[in-house]
This record gives structure tokens, sequence and C-alpha cells, in this order.
């Protein structure tokens, strides 16, 4: 299943300068000061584009180096009230916000703007408070409605069509083996708590979010007037229970090759009774011959757990499922419950965002293109654009040079894949085409039909691409969002606006510091197309196999050895981070570090960079990498992290610098100290 490599967790690999030890909580120097002219502009972090004062010079940067960068950030930072974890990422995200919450507040002087119309509907929650549950009455009478598991099938399409989590999720694209064709894929779905470890484990922590869950079900379903609460969330429960033990692993369900099941839907029927696949797929819009199957298994299991509970219990579980999809548009009792589960239990944050900053989010995600418009045309002026555009040239041509002399790679295999690396597409703020929204009905006074609409309206969108050409234009995010991606089938990179700001990328900073951050991450996501499972696919996004055994051979060991460093962290007692499920970035970090390190050394032509406030460039570089990783977590946050996330948390991110040679001369980590490792045990891939 064709997949978006999300970033802002991203770098990778290998440079040389020399500078003397760092180990002592005094100013860095590894030579004389030299002068430089001032910037026409100041940077907006700092004197160069960094926070020194968020550093904890006391701690040995051979130690730790991501608290040696940030740790007196991280000692003085609060996590905001209401929010899981806090960083960099945040910081932008609340400027994004609150940027898109002035245009929508304009909006909503205007009677005749749809964006306007949509945000003024979420903020009122007095009429949402006086309508009560009349507005979702339809749709759960249609659940409770339903007589016979004979149109289970067709009800599970309705409620996949408007976002509510079912069995057996199905979306439109690429075909990851003919990327010129869209297809539909499946694959499991229906737990209402993020992993099947939160069912399965014996750890105290989950077992005591288990029996808060039944407190949750139990609490919705009172709240909806339904009798017997307590007995029939208890089997709501039991029946997601089955759902996990038949689920894959995420490692597994990360896998590209064994996720690539194709088949016809009287094969799916064989493998899977007990289920109405050619009913589901014809109400779901997508009466197609054949399906790609994510988890086969699991639908064999799924489709017999189906098959043996009660309709009663199915249908208690779309019901609850409903009320906690459609929570924000109801009554306060029904949006504060499921705030208290799955923001509090679940990520142990104490308070939910103003309704003004869910309402942002709302409207970014129902009419995006259009909020995203104003967006652009206030906040991302071109000189930005054109900056980033040529970083990102850069940065392929550092990886083309890499690749070039890749010693590991066989010749044949290397030609290919500096063949991919010239397919790339780079998409750099904004789309150049925007979608056409007329269609979708957004009014003033009907929050919950408008969020049930653009559920609607985006599925109807999707299941519309079958038998179309590919919408390479098309993006996964909109500008406002501080993130990036990396999506094979396409074979694109994607930076939206909203992550080309400081502390990632200010035109106004020392470049070894634009280098580190948005370079960084610039190289981390064109390296997850070279990741453990972006390096499957071709340059034409075919996933296809194009190494040699050799190759495939030198790669996997190298990305054990990696698997290994990152098996051996313990961010919570007990609970260490997953090697496999984190492979791809970890991969992508370290590819991304290296390979803008090379970018930076290129970018200065053989000169010498000056020493700015006692530090060189490549201290600098590396400081600039480990600032936007600064993060703190909550425990329960961390924890869901640790079982879902396959990024790292941010120390590890930020440590991944132990693997490059030209970290050790920048900061003088020597044996001994925690982070060192020797020469032969860095983990070189790209």
């Amino acid at each position: 299943m064709n997949r978006l490599a999300i970033a802002l967790a991203a770098t990778t690999i290998l440079a040389g300068c020399t500078t003397a030890s760092i180990a002592q909580p005094q100013p860095l120097r590894t030579a004389e000061a030299v002068p430089i002219a001032p910037a026409p502009h100041r940077a907006q972090i700092g004197s160069f584009g960094y926070d020194a004062a968020g550093m904890d010079r006391a701690v040995t940067p051979g130690d730790n180096f991501y608290q040696f960068a940030n740790g007196a950030w991280a000692k003085t930072t609060a996590i905001p009230a209401d929010k899981s974890n806090y960083g960099s990422f945040n910081v932008l995200d609340d400027l994004s916000k609150a940027r898109t919450h002035e245009i929508l507040d304009q909006a909503v002087a205007d009677p005749s703007s749809k964006i306007g119309a949509a945000y003024a509907a979420f903020l009122d929650t007095a009429a949402i408070e006086a309508k009560g549950l009349a507005p979702i009455n339809p749709w759960l009478g249609e659940i409770a409605g339903l007589s016979s598991k004979a149109g289970l099938a067709a009800l599970y399409a309705k409620a996949g069509a408007l976002g509510v989590s079912t069995p057996f999720a199905a979306y439109v694209g690429q075909d990851d083996k003919d990327p010129e064709t869209y297809a539909l894929s499946m694959g499991q779905s229906g737990l209402g708590m993020p992993d099947r470890d939160y069912y399965l484990s014996n750890d105290a922590k989950l077992a005591d979010t288990r029996a808060k869950y039944l407190t949750h079900l139990t609490t919705m379903m009172t709240l909806a007037g339904q009798p017997n609460a307590a007995q029939r969330a208890a089997a709501v429960l039991a029946f997601e229970t089955g759902l996990a033990k038949v689920h894959w692993t995420r490692i597994d369900s990360r896998d590209a090759d064994k996720t690539y099941n194709k088949m016809s839907l009287a094969q799916l029927a064989a493998a899977a009774p007990g289920f109405d696949f050619r009913t589901a797929l014809a109400a779901n819009g997508t009466p197609v011959s054949s399906v790609i199957v994510a988890q086969p298994s699991a639908f064999t299991g799924t489709a017999k757990l189906i098959a043996a509970t009660p309709l009663g219990v199915l249908k208690d579980q779309l019901l609850v499922h409903s009320l906690d999809t459609f929570a924000d548009y109801l009554p306060a009792a029904f949006d504060n419950e499921n705030f208290a589960f799955y923001g509090t239990v679940l990520s142990g944050t104490p308070e939910q965002q103003l309704r003004w900053k869910r309402g942002v989010e709302f409207t970014s995600g129902a009419l995006g293109d259009d909020v995203s418009k104003i967006y652009v045309q206030r906040y991302f002026p071109p000189e930005t654009k054109a900056a980033a555009d040529r970083l990102v040239k850069n940065i392929i041509a550092a990886m083309d040079r890499r690749l070039s002399t890749l010693e590991w790679m066989s010749p044949d295999t290397r030609v290919k894949a500096r063949a991919k690396l010239a397919a790339f597409t780079p998409k750099i703020g904004y789309p150049d085409r925007w979608r056409d929204l007329t269609g979708l009905e957004i009014r003033r006074d009907d929050a919950l039909g408008n969020a049930m609409r653009s559920a609607q309206f985006e599925h109807a969108y999707n299941v519309a691409k079958l038998g179309h050409p590919i919408y390479r234009w098309e993006w996964g995010m909109t500008p406002m969002t501080v993130n990036a991606y990396a999506n094979p089938g396409m074979v694109e990179i994607v930076f939206p606006a909203a992550i080309l700001q400081p502390p990632f990328f200010d035109p106004n900073a020392d470049p070894a510091v634009n280098y580190g951050g948005i370079g960084a991450v610039i190289g981390h996501e064109m390296s997850h197309h070279f990741d453990d499972q972006g390096a499957k696919y071709d340059l034409t996004g075919k996933l296809v196999k194009w190494w040699t055994p050799a190759d495939t051979a030198a790669f996997q060991s190298r990305l054990d050895a990696l698997g290994k460093q990152y098996d051996a962290y313990e961010p919570l007692p007990g609970m260490h981070i997953q090697g496999k499920l984190t492979m791809g970035e970890n991969t992508a970090d370290l590819a991304g570090l290296t390979v803008a390190h090379d970018a930076y050394l290129a970018s200065l032509g053989g000169a010498t960079p000056p020493v700015i406030d006692g530090t060189t460039g490549d201290q600098r570089f590396y400081l600039g990498w480990a600032q936007v990783w600064r993060r703190n977590y909550r425990e329960a946050n961390l924890r869901q992290r640790l079982l879902t996330d396959p990024h790292s948390p941010s120390e590890q991110r930020g440590n991944i610098v132990r693997n490059m040679d030209p970290w050790y001369s920048a900061f003088g980590a020597k044996p001994g100290e925690k982070l060192y490792l020797a020469p032969a045990q860095r983990v070189r891939i790209w």
C-alpha cells in the first residue's frame, strides 16, 4: 500500500572538519574568531539562527548531544495545558493557527464566504447545545434500525464514507505495481484505541488504559440514552479485543512487499468468508473486480469474528465510534467525554484546545484549498519559495554525488539509483493547482451536517479517481501544515509553506543552521525514497525488485546495525524504541543529515566558514539539526508514540549525529563518552 512518509523526522551522514573537544560548560571555541560582515537583516533566532540560551553547557556533547544543545530549553519550557507535547513544530503550528484564525475571523464577516460559514458554524456552541442529538439521530437511527447482518456490509460502507471507523478500511490510491493506475486498497481497522497492544499487553499502564476505555464506552452509551450501557460496553471491548488479536503488528504493516496482496473479489470472499465484500464495495462506490489487501490473515480473522459476533454488539460498536467521530459537533457532554479519554487518558493532555483552534483545524481540513489560497498569498513570499528551491537542488546534487561513489553498491544498481534521484519531483510551498470545492454544501447553522457532508465529499472525490489518470498535481498536506512528506509512488518530496520558517529555515540565518535544519529535513524526505521501504520503488514509482541480491544484502546489514542501535534506547522505564518500526525514519534521519552536510560544504565553494560567537560552521550545522527536534513530552503521549509512531522520540533523533564522522571532529567526542562509537561501529548507509 502506497504510503506518505511523514517528515519533521529527518536527516543523515558524513563530512569532514576538525575542532577541539567541547566537554566543559564554556563557550564553543575551535579556532580564532574570524571577523564577518554584518548581515543585512538579523536572524529571527539568536545571533545566527540558533537559540544558544537553550543550551546546557554542563552536559558533555559526547554524552548527550541533544541535551547539550537543548537542555536549558527543556528544563525551562513547560508543555502548554492544551498540548500532549511541545517543541519547535508546535511553535510553528501555533503561528500557523493564529494566521489562519485571522483569515477565518475576517471571512466570518462575509455572508458569502464558505470558509467563514464553516468556521462560524463550528464556533456556535450554543446552537450545537440547543439541538442536542437531533442532527445525528437520523444516522444513529440507521444503525439502530439494522435488523439483520445482511445489511451490515452496506451500513459499514456508509459509515466509512462518513469517516467512521469500521473493521475494514478502504481507499483509492496508486497501484504500487502499476503506478499509472488507481486501485482500491483495503486494510485492517476498527480499533477504538491506538494499537493492538492497548488491548493485549499485560503492562500495568496499558491495562489501566483499557479499564478507562471501558468506562469511556459506557459513558458515551449512557449519554446517548442507551440502556444496559455497562454490559454492552464490555461486549464492544471484547469484540475489539478479538480484532486486536488478528491484527498485524505495525512493523509487519509497514512492509511494502507483505502488504501488497492483489486479489479478485472471489478470492477475497474465499479467503475471508463471513463478510459480504462485494456488497460493501458496491455500496462504497467502488464496484471493482479486484482489490489490494494489506493484511490478508487479519481479514480472514476479522470476517470470522464478525460472523460469530451478535449483531447488537456490532451495532453498538458503530454507535460509539460514530459518537466519538463527531463529538466535536455534538453537545458539550459528548465533546468533553471524548477529550477526557482520547486527550487526557491516551495523551496526558490536561485541557482541550480553545474552540477557535479546533475550528481552524476543522475548516482547514474541510476547505483546505479555499483557506490555503489566502494563506499563501499573505504569508509565503516568492523569495522564500525561490530560496527553498535552491536548497532542494543543492541537496539533490549532494545526494547524486554520494550515490555516484557509494562503495557498497554495485555499478548497475548505482546507475538505477541515480536515475531514480533524477526523476524526483520536488513540491515547495503550495500546489500549482487548486481543487474545486464548489460542490461541497456548507451551512452556517449546521456544524454536524458540515462535517458529515465534508467527509462524504472527500470520499466521493477519492473513489472518483478510479479509471482516471493519476492526479500528479495533488498534495497530501495543506500549505498551513508544519510537516513534509515523501510519496514513493509519485517519486516526489513535498514541503508545505508553514515549515519553511525559523527554526527550520530563515533566509537571514547563517547557512550552516539552515542546512542543518531545513536542509536535513529536505534530505530526510528525499532519502525516504531510499529507506528500507522506499528503496523498493523504482524511478517510475513501481514496487519492483531493482537491486541485485548482493546490494540488498549489503543494505540490509547496515539497516540491521541501525535497528540494534535504536533497540537499545529506553525512553521510558521498560519501554524501548522499536528499531524495526522506526527504521524508515531513522534511516532517513541518518541519510538526510549526511547529505545536508555534504551540500553545506559544497555551498562554501572551498572557503572556510567564519567562527561566529565561538562556533565553527560544522558546530552550527549540527546545532541547527538539534534545535529543530526540541520537544518535551507528557508520559502518556510518549508511551503512545513508542507503541505506534514510526518516528523515534526527539532526543534519539537529535543524537543520530553519533554516526557521523564530522560531528566527532566538531565537538571532540571521545572514547568513554556515552554517545561515542568507534569508527567501525558508526552506521553509514548513503
